[in-house]
């Protein structure tokens, strides 16, 4: 808790930021850290609650109430330390989590919740400006030598957590840098990459060896980005180390196969991202697909398909819209029925301030050709969305009459997930479930094992598409599994 009658007495403060219309014009981050004040304010803001439901709403069950009064007191080093004792990389969530926490905060039921992820971002830019955080190699080594398969954040929470443990580990990453889809999938606007890169070289002084470039399989999933320059075969790795842990994103993308899809400038949001994150790196990316003068639609409005909106804005897009199938939610939710759960209600990214129009209950019928292979327009229909009585299942019908034409020189596919890339789990032998994940439980003996002996799988590659804040969860909890695994006991922390 922080100050009894704070929330009484203080407003809740929203981070800074620079204007829509300057911040377009670059691809570094524009959400200012509170400053220190500021944020002892805001920490004074928790209650004395009683039962911390924000704990139990974040999926890493960071300790908030203590960081919170820590802060609210001056402690931000104690502060630092409570938060990396559940989160490994609290500036990744402290960016880009939706904060699930804040939700469920019990100020929440009547008034604005506690600023949670603008402290735990202050917290974590606070402990780097001032030389907090630094490697923590083990006391022994164990001799065990553990294979990391993905360097998104589950790889990288599975990974540090071993190497502190005592064991050799090694992190295999297909692309040409390390990160995963925190590297290549979200932009530099909303994660600058100096945050990875850092973390890389903490993992380092741990003993944590890098092998970026190297596909561990046949081949990758298609519209993939996939900078390999070697293989590895599952083979190799089931030979050379003791245990294996399956940790990449979820990135085998939702097709939409209606006419026109072949045309020229049809494309999945994760083949567009990444070029431009290559770019701000100073790579040079030849036939870069680009917005750059062109009408854009975007379909499907989720968190891709903000980055996607974002990114056409920063390219200088003539246009942008965002297309979702589903109707528009309400814009506020009725809290004594939600909370402390995640509530469906509408949400507006700061991509959107920059500049978008945003449609919904709108189905995507074809694409219309220029005449010369590419695409011109889209043609949509609206949608109504009725309840099944007997299944209780929401139906789709077509608007008799109600068909559209837009004209469109470059559209994106962000309509979710399907999968991991399914070639490394069928080259490995894993069995998956319905949905094409590897088939491994969260609980009890084994957990985080799968069908095949010692090889592990967490994160996206085990629940599917989901959040950076629940891949730490899951490779903070696999890598207690293999340590057990391996040592027949484990101090590591779940």
């Amino acid at each position: 808790m922080g100050k009894v009658t704070g929330f009484l007495e203080f407003q809740r403060l929203q981070e800074a930021a620079e204007d829509a219309r300057s911040r377009v014009r670059h691809y570094r981050e524009f959400v200012l850290a509170l400053s220190d004040a500021q944020a002892a304010q805001q920490g004074a803001r928790c209650m004395d609650c009683g039962i911390p439901f924000c704990q139990s709403g974040c999926p890493v069950n960071n300790i908030i109430p203590d960081w919170n009064d820590l802060v609210y007191r001056g402690h931000w080093q104690s502060a630092l330390e409570t938060l990396h004792s559940t989160n490994n990389f609290p500036e990744f969530t402290g960016r880009v989590c939706p904060a699930p926490c804040e939700a469920a905060c019990t100020l929440n039921i009547n008034a604005d919740p506690v600023g949670i992820k603008s402290i735990e971002h202050a917290i974590i830019d606070k402990g780097w400006e001032s030389g907090w955080v630094v490697p923590q190699p083990p006391a022994r080594r164990t001799g065990k030598k553990v294979a990391v398969v993905g360097s998104g954040p589950a790889g990288l929470a599975c990974a540090q957590q071993l190497a502190r443990a005592g064991h050799d580990v090694t992190v295999f990453e297909k692309n040409d840098r390390i990160g995963g889809l925190l590297r290549y999938g979200i932009p530099d606007f909303k994660l600058e990459k100096q945050h990875i890169d850092r973390r890389i070289e903490q993992m380092q002084a741990e003993g944590v060896q890098f092998r970026p470039g190297v596909l561990v399989g046949d081949k990758g999933g298609d519209g993939v980005t996939d900078l390999s320059r070697e293989k590895v075969s599952p083979s190799q790795l089931l030979e050379e180390f003791d245990a294996i842990a399956l940790t990449g994103g979820a990135e085998q993308s939702r097709d939409l196969p209606v006419p026109g899809r072949q045309l020229r400038g049809v494309h999945f949001a994760m083949e567009f991202l990444p070029q431009q994150n290559r770019v701000v790196a100073g790579d040079e990316v030849g036939g870069q697909i680009l917005a750059t003068g062109k009408d854009v639609i975007v379909i499907g409005g989720g968190d891709t398909g903000s980055d996607c909106v974002g990114t056409s804005n920063r390219q200088g897009a003539k246009s942008v819209t965002q297309f979702e199938l589903l109707p528009q939610p309400p814009a506020s939710e009725n809290k004594a029925l939600t909370w402390p759960n995640w509530p469906y209600k509408l949400r507006s990214s700061s991509s959107h301030e920059e500049g978008c129009e945003r449609d919904w209950a709108v189905a995507t019928k074809a694409f219309v050709d220029d005449g010369k292979g590419n695409v011109r327009g889209l043609l949509a229909v609206r949608v109504d969305w009725t309840k099944d009585e007997a299944t209780g299942q929401m139906k789709m019908s077509e608007v008799p009459d109600s068909e559209f034409e837009l004209p469109a020189g470059l559209v994106l596919f962000a309509m979710g997930f399907v999968s991991p890339v399914e070639q490394v789990l069928v080259d490995f032998g894993v069995e998956t479930d319905g949905r094409g994940n590897a088939k491994a439980t969260t609980d009890g003996p084994g957990c985080y094992a799968t069908s095949v002996a010692k090889v592990f799988a967490a994160g996206d590659m085990r629940r599917g598409q989901s959040l950076v804040v629940w891949a730490i969860r899951e490779g903070r909890q696999c890598a207690r599994a293999i340590d057990e695994f391996l040592m027949g006991e484990s101090m590591l922390p779940r």
